[in-house]
Formats: C-alpha cells, sequence, structure tokens
C-alpha cells in the first residue's frame, strides 16, 4: 500500500528532515540511537526528505534515502526538482532512487538559486516533471505535488495557482503536501476551492514546528510570503530579542528567557493549529522535523496525533 492509499483510509502521519551537509550532522540524524531512529519510535506512515537549493546536497539526500530503505521501518519520500537539470539526467536520477528501493517522490520546480531567471534545465515547472516521470517509470513511483494554501509567490493569482495544481492532478500526481500556511481561515477557502475545481487528491498538510523567532519570519517570508495571524505575530512581540533576532550576539539581556518562552508558546501554538487542520478533515499531518526529535515528540503526542495512526 502507497502513502496516497494509506491516506484515503486513515490520516496519515509523516516527518520531514533534511540532509545535514557534515559527516558529524548525518551522524546525530542516521547513526545508531539517532534522530531518524528515535523517529521511528512514532510510527510514521513515512519520512521525506529535502535536498538544497539548485539541487545542492543530492547526495546527502540518497544516503538519508538508503538509511529510511534499508531499515524498512517506514516509507521514504526524497524531494526531486527541476532545477539545472536535463531529461536525461532526471532519467538516471530517478532510475537510481527506483535501484534503491525508493519509490515515492515529491515533484517540483525547486525554489530557484539566488539571481536565476529560471529552472537552468530541460523542465521548467512541477507539471512537466509529474507528466515526464509517469511517461518514463508509468506507476513505477507514487508522487506527491505540492499545494500553497495562500498561492505560490511566483504565480499571478490563487484561482491560476489552482488550476495549476489540477494540471498536476490531471497529468498523473496522487497526492498533495501542503507549503507552509499559518492561516487557517485561507486554508479552509483553499480547500473549498481546490475541491470545487475538481481536485480530489489526498491532502496532506506540511506544518512548521514554531520553535525558533529568525526561523519563524525567515520562513514565513524568504520564499512563501506567508500571512502570519495576530497571534503569532503577538507570541513573537511579547519574546521579540533586541534589537532583532537575527543578529547573532543581541545584547537584549534577557536573551536566553525569551528564547525557552517563544519555543513554550510556540509548540503550544503549533498543537493548537493541528487540531484546527485535523477539524477541516485534511488527510495528512506533515511536520517539519527539523532534524530534531524531542520538539515533535512533544507536539506530535500532545495534538493526539499518535492515536490516530
Amino acid at each position: 500500500m502507497n502513502v496516497a492509499q494509506i491516506m484515503q483510509k486513515r490520516t496519515a502521519l509523516s516527518f520531514e528532515v533534511f540532509p545535514p551537509r557534515t559527516d558529524v550532522g548525518m551522524e546525530r540524524l542516521c547513526g545508531k540511537g539517532g534522530v531518524m531512529e528515535k523517529l521511528y519510535s512514532l510510527n510514521p506512515d513515512y519520512i521525506s526528505c529535502t535536498y538544497g537549493a539548485g539541487g545542492t546536497n543530492v547526495g546527502k539526500n540518497l544516503e538519508v534515502m538508503d538509511k529510511i530503505a534499508q531499515d524498512g521501518k517506514t516509507v521514504g519520500i526524497t524531494h526531486f526538482t527541476c532545477i539545472g537539470n536535463t531529461k536525461d539526467g532526471i532519467r538516471r536520477q530517478l532510475q537510481t532512487y527506483l535501484d534503491h528501493g525508493i519509490n515515492h517522490m515529491l515533484a517540483l520546480r525547486g525554489d530557484l538559486p539566488h539571481g536565476w531567471k529560471g529552472t537552468g534545465g530541460d523542465l521548467h515547472y512541477a507539471t512537466e516533471l509529474v507528466e515526464f516521470a509517469r511517461k518514463e517509470f508509468g506507476d513505477k513511483f507514487c508522487i506527491a505535488v505540492a499545494g500553497s494554501p495562500e498561492g505560490h509567490i511566483d504565480c499571478t493569482s490563487l484561482e491560476a495557482d489552482i488550476a495549476f495544481l489540477k494540471q498536476k492532478q490531471d497529468c498523473g500526481a496522487d497526492f498533495i503536501m501542503t507549503q507552509l500556511c499559518w492561516d487557517m481561515d485561507q486554508f479552509r477557502r483553499w480547500l473549498d476551492a481546490i475541491r470545487a475545481a475538481g481536485i480530489t487528491l489526498p491532502v496532506d498538510v506540511g506544518i512548521m514546528p514554531i520553535l525558533d523567532q529568525a526561523a519563524t519570519i525567515n520562513m514565513a517570508l524568504s520564499r512563501n510570503g506567508c500571512v502570519m495571524p495576530r497571534e503569532l505575530c503577538e507570541i513573537i512581540s511579547r519574546n521579540w530579542i533586541f534589537p532583532n533576532p537575527f543578529v547573532k550576539d543581541p545584547f537584549d539581556t534577557e536573551v536566553e528567557a525569551k528564547k525557552a518562552a517563544f519555543r513554550e508558546a510556540g509548540m503550544e501554538y503549533t498543537v493548537k493549529q493541528i487540531g484546527q487542520y485535523l477539524q477541516c478533515g485534511v488527510n495528512g499531518i506533515h511536520l517539519y522535523a527539523l532534524n530534531k526529535f524531542e520538539e515533535v515528540n512533544f507536539i506530535a503526542r500532545e495534538a493526539g496525533l499518535l492515536a490516530t495512526v
């Protein structure tokens, strides 16, 4: 049973990790007693692994995916982008994943590296990647695609973005993994809109735990253009680190206490939002683990996710 079929039967739980750039980081994630083995203890339906902007760090991505495949504790889903790649290169890389026992992928255009105006490859959009993968490999892959509840930042309108999502479905996608969204009212409108547009794919919601001020602001604004609701802004404001949370050595004498208070309030906020998503009837909760365990373990338990699988 693939991940899409699981989500048609019940609410799925999954995590996202990223490939560390150092051997120490890889050992912490994939070594004996590491984060990955701890995540397995929560019985996730799958673990996805990213790679860097522009297709960087693909080798480490494959190492992480090999770990998941060899351990056999859950399904591994690799992120896969069009950036800087030819059709022949894409064909060979996807075959490599299959040869390694990895048959689930998240098909993405990918975030363009700074200064790039296009993908620099043969394919330019995720729709083309889904279509190409289906043409070359048939049903060998279960293919996830990204959905943007607030509309992709490069798209002209939400309606156009939903039309592109419909194209991904028509090209052979199996389920949707949403981009970060804290605006629950907008998420509900989007969910109604995609269903009205004839998009029937299961929806797996991507959720970033609120743990760090700078990371939260950066994720919202650097790539995604996400709305930050008043409640979240208040959590940031009440624990603001002076002069700002991006300074490595702030002069704020209460910096450690503020970081701890923000982390606690942020995790509570994340738990509350998961409950709101579940009330919407989504098909899965996909937590960005950020290569940590204790935080996502707490959030998953407090949100009642472990009882739903």
